[in-house]
């Protein structure tokens, strides 16, 4: 679920856990706010006073995820 002027970066899938991850980018700032869900809960909420540190942070996060074998939601 996501709100009007939200963005959503990117939605990964882990099969084996029958898990979903999300990345959103809340609108306004700065500071500019990463909010991170695992099955459409809340898991943390992160401020950044430049759009391109939110954004690294969010590519972080998905790589982390990804070598612990998350894969992208289709």
């Amino acid at each position: 679920m996501t709100a009007p002027g939200q963005t959503v970066l990117w939605r990964l899938f882990h099969a084996a856990r029958r898990e979903h991850a999300r990345a959103v980018m809340l609108p306004g700032g700065p500071p500019h706010t990463l909010a991170l869900f695992v099955n459409d809960a809340l898991d943390r909420v992160e401020n950044y006073d430049t759009l391109d540190l939110a954004m690294y942070r969010s590519d972080d996060v998905r790589r982390t995820l990804e070598g612990d074998g998350w894969r992208e939601e289709t």
